[in-house]
C-alpha cells in the first residue's frame, strides 16, 4: 500500500521561501540540508548547499551551450517560483528493503529570458534530509522543435580539497580502479591507455559517478546523478586548483554533439548524498526517489536468485567462449566448416553438471556463456557487425533440452547475449532473441558489451548508447524478462522505474583477479565499492571463489580471504548473486553453507559501520524468513568488529553459523583459512571478531 502527503502552496512554504524577485530557497523536512537560489545581476543562476547550517557547496553557476542558438547562461529573470513537499512511502518488489519513504520538499523556479527570443527554463530543487537533487526543464520554443547541447556547464564549488574516493571520466568504461587522493591530486588523464581494458577513452581531468568525497570536518559527499533517460552521462570536470567540479557530458564524435532532444523535455537529476557518517551513505535512497514511480506494475516473472555458470572456467583457461578457434572470415559463420577445438565451455553435458550442483545447493539460476554462435571472430576485430546470432546455438549446445533439464530440477536458465559492442546488431535481433526467451520460459539475461563501440564515434556512456540500453529493458518488460547489464550505462536508479533492470557490472569485477597483469583487484577495492559505485544500484561482481590460488594462472591470485568471499554475498548487493566457482571446487567444502543459505531479496538492511576504503560490516534480514545475514569485509589491515546484535527481532533466539578468518588466515599468504562455529544469538548480544589482512566475516542467523 503507498501511502503519501502533497502538499502545494504558490509562494511559500515553511520550509521554503522567495524573498524578492531574484532569490528563493528550500529546506529538506527536518531542515538538515537547504538550496539557496539567486539570479547575479548579471541573470546568471546561482545556487549553494548548506547542511546543518554549514556550506558544503559554494556559489555554483548554470549553463548551457547549444548548436545554432545562443548560449544560455546569464540575463535571465524569475517569472515564478513554486513549492512543493511530499512524504510517501512504496513498496520494492525487490530489494534492499521492502519499502523506501520518500519525504522531500521540492522548490520550482520558472526562469525567462529577457531579451529574445525570451527562451523558457524550469530548474527543479528536491531537498531531502540525506541530500539534494535538482534538474532543468526545457520548454517549448516558436519555431524551434528541439535543442543540440553542445556542452551542459552546471558547477559544484567544492569548499575545501576534501579527500576524494574517484575513477577518471572514462567516456567508455567504469572499470577502471578507484584512486584515493585529495581533490587537488586528481589526475585521471594519467589512467589513460590501461593494458587491461578493452575499450577506453579519457578526453579530460574528470571523474565518473559515484564520486565519493570527505571534507576534514567528517562530512561525506556523493556525487551521481538520477534517471539518465534519453540523455548523455555526466561526468565531473576537475578543476584542482580552486576544487570547482563543472558537469562535462559524454559527446558523440560521430554525430558532433552532447545531447539531441525534442523539446519539452527535463534532464536527468543532478545529484548529492549529504551525510555525517559514511555508513549513512549506504543507507540514503535518494538516487532512487529521484525517479519515477514503477512503470511496468507486475514483475514477479522474475525471482530474485543465485545463480551458476559456465563462466570463471573461461576466465582461469579450463575451456573457451569459441566452439571451434578462430576461423577464416570465409568459413567461420558456416556451422558445417566448423571444427571444434575440444575446449568448448558451453555443451549440453557441463551444462546439466552444473543443474546438477546447482539443485543440489539451493541455487536457482543457471549463467551459460558461449552457447551462441559467433565467438569465434567477436573481439578485437574490426568487422564484428552481424558476428552473434542471439538464437541459434553451437552444435554441442541444446537449449530446448538444457531448459528442459533445468526446469526438471527446479533451476532456471539466465541467457547471455554478447554484443561484441555492436549494438545495431543487437537491435536486429532484439525482438527475436527476447521472444524465444519467452517461449521457453527463460526470464533473464545477462547483456555484453565488450569492446570499442560500433559506429566508430560512439561511446558506450553517450545518449545514443543510453537509448540503446533502454531500448533493452523496453524489450524485456515487453516479453517479461529482466536485464542484468554488462559493460553497461550506469544505474542512476531506474531500476524504480524499470523494476526489470535487475543488476549492472559497471565496475572493475572479479574476473579481473583471474587475468589483469597489474595483480588484480586489490584488498582495498570493495570497502571502496560500498561507499561509491554501489550506492548507484545493484552490482553483479559475481563473488564465492574457493579457489584463491588460482592454479591455473600462476601470476594471479585473488586478494581476500575464503571469509570476505563469503561477507560479499551480504556486503555487495544484487538480487542476482553468482556463485562463481566450479563446482568441484566447492565439493567437500563446509564454507559453502553459507552460499546455501544466505539470502538474495530483503526486508530490511542495517548498516552497522564501516570508513569508506578500509572497512564495513552490513547485515540484511531475508524476505520471507525472517533469517538475518551478516557480511563484514576489511582491507589490507586487519581489524577487530564488535557487533551488537541489537538488530534482531526482540525475543528470539537465532541459530548462528560463523564463518571467520583462521587465527593464521591472510589475504596473500593463507586466504583460504577459515573457523565455522556455531552458536546461539538473541537481541542485545555484544560479540567482537577478528578480521585477517583482506579478510571478512559472515553469519547466518537462522530463526
Amino acid at each position: 500500500m503507498k501511502r503519501s502527503l502533497l502538499v502545494v502552496t504558490a509562494i511559500a512554504l515553511i520550509s521554503a521561501s522567495c524573498s524578492n524577485n531574484n532569490t528563493a530557497s528550500v529546506d529538506s523536512p527536518g531542515g538538515v540540508n537547504s538550496i539557496e537560489f539567486h539570479l547575479s545581476p548579471e541573470g546568471v543562476p546561482i545556487y549553494s548547499v548548506k547542511h546543518k547550517g554549514e556550506t558544503v557547496i559554494g556559489e555554483s553557476s548554470m549553463g548551457f551551450d547549444f548548436k545554432d542558438q545562443p548560449s544560455l547562461h546569464s540575463g535571465l529573470e524569475i517569472v515564478k517560483t513554486t513549492t512543493n513537499t511530499k512524504d510517501e512511502t512504496w513498496p520494492m518488489p525487490w530489494g534492499e528493503q521492502r519499502e523506501v519513504r520518500d519525504n522531500h520538499n521540492e522548490l520550482i523556479v520558472e526562469l525567462k529570458e529577457k531579451a529574445k527570443p525570451n527562451r523558457l527554463i524550469n530548474i527543479y530543487f528536491k531537498a531531502f534530509d540525506d541530500g539534494i537533487g535538482f534538474r532543468y526543464e526545457f520548454l517549448a520554443q516558436p519555431g524551434v522543435d528541439s535543442l543540440v547541447i553542445m556542452d551542459e556547464n552546471t558547477e559544484f564549488q567544492l569548499t575545501g580539497d576534501h579527500t576524494a574516493w574517484w575513477a577518471p571520466g572514462d567516456w567508455d568504461i567504469y572499470e577502471h580502479l578507484y584512486n584515493t587522493t585529495r581533490v587537488s591530486q586528481i589526475d585521471a588523464i594519467s589512467k589513460r591507455n590501461h593494458p587491461n581494458l578493452a575499450q577506453t577513452y579519457i578526453p579530460e581531468n574528470a571523474v565518473n559517478t559515484p564520486f565519493t568525497l570527505r571534507a576534514d570536518n567528517g562530512v561525506h559527499m556523493t556525487f551521481h546523478e538520477a534517471n539518465l533517460t534519453d540523455y548523455s552521462d555526466m561526468t565531473l570536470k576537475v578543476d584542482n586548483s580552486t576544487f570547482m567540479l563543472t558537469s562535462e557530458l559524454v559527446g558523440s564524435d560521430r554525430l558532433g554533439y552532447k545531447v539531441k532532444r525534442a523539446l519539452p523535455f527535463k534532464t536527468p537529476w543532478r545529484a548529492l548524498i549529504i551525510a555525517d557518517k559514511a555508513t549513512e551513505l549506504i543507507d540514503s535512497k535518494m538516487i532512487l526517489n529521484l525517479n519515477e514511480p514503477n512503470k511496468l506494475g507486475d514483475v514477479s516473472y522474475f525471482k530474485p536468485k543465485k545463480y551458476v555458470g559456465i563462466w570463471w572456467e573461461m576466465h582461469i583457461g579450463k575451456s573457451t567462449w569459441d566452439y571451434a578457434g578462430s576461423q577464416d572470415m570465409n568459413t567461420w559463420s558456416n556451422l558445417a566448416n566448423l571444427k571444434p577445438t575440444g575446449k568448448h565451455g558451453a555443451t549440453t553435458a557441463n551444462a546439466k553438471r552444473y543443474i546438477d550442483f546447482a539443485s543440489k545447493n539451493n541455487i536457482t539460476g543457471l549463467l551459460v556463456e558461449g552457447w551462441n554462435v559467433g565467438w569465434e571472430h567477436w573481439i578485437g576485430f574490426e568487422d564484428r557487425e552481424g558476428v552473434f546470432d542471439f538464437v541459434t546455438p553451437y552444435p554441442d549446445y541444446d537449449l530446448k533440452e538444457v531448459v528442459r533439464y533445468g526446469n526438471e530440477k527446479g533451476v532456471e536458465l539466465i541467457m547471455h547475449h554478447e554484443t561484441s559492442a555492436a549494438p545495431r546488431t543487437y537491435d536486429q535481433q532484439m525482438d527475436t532473441a527476447y521472444k524465444l526467451m519467452q517461449s521457453l520460459g527463460v526470464h533473464a539475461v545477462k547483456t555484453g558489451y565488450v569492446g570499442k563501440i560500433i559506429p566508430k564515434g560512439e561511446y558506450h556512456h553517450g545518449q545514443w548508447m543510453v537509448q540503446h540500453y533502454r531500448r533493452a529493458l523496453d524489450a524485456g518488460a515487453k516479453y517479461q524478462v529482466a536485464v542484468n547489464a554488462h559493460e553497461p550505462i550506469k544505474a542512476t536508479g531506474i531500476r524504480r522505474t524499470y523494476p526489470n533492470a535487475i543488476a549492472r557490472e559497471g565496475l572493475r569485477g572479479q574476473e579481473f583477479n583471474a587475468w589483469a597483469t597489474d595483480g588484480g583487484n586489490p584488498p582495498e577495492h570493495l570497502p571502496i565499492i560500498a561507499f561509491t559505485r554501489m550506492l548507484a544500484g545493484p552490482i553483479d561482481f559475481t563473488p564465492g571463489v574457493f579457489e584463491i590460488g588460482l592454479p591455473t594462472k600462476p601470476n594471479n591470485q585473488i586478494n581476500t580471504t575464503l571469509a570476505q568471499q563469503l561477507a560479499l554475498y551480504v556486503v555487495i548487493y544484487s538480487p542476482v548473486q553468482m556463485a562463481c566457482d566450479l563446482p568441484e571446487n566447492y565439493e567437500g567444502k563446509p564454507a559453502l553453507q553459507f552460499i546455501r543459505d544466505v539470502g538474495v531479496d530483503w526486508d530490511k538492511t542495517v548498516v552497522l559501520n564501516g570508513e569508506v576504503g578500509d572497512f564495513v560490516t552490513i547485515v540484511r534480514q531475508e524476505r520471507g524468513t525472517g533469517n538475518w545475514f551478516l557480511g563484514s569485509i576489511t582491507d589490507e589491515q586487519a581489524r577487530d568488529i564488535t557487533v551488537t546484535f541489537d538488530f534482531l527481532d526482540e525475543g528470539k533466539t537465532y541459530k548462528a553459523s560463523v564463518y571467520r578468518d583462521g587465527t593464521d588466515a591472510h589475504f596473500r599468504n593463507n586466504p583460504t583459512s577459515i573457523e565455522i562455529e556455531q552458536m546461539e544469538i538473541k537481541k542485545g548480544d555484544s560479540k567482537t571478531f577478528h578480521l585477517a589482512e583482506g579478510g571478512g566475516l559472515a553469519i547466518s542467523l537462522i530463526q
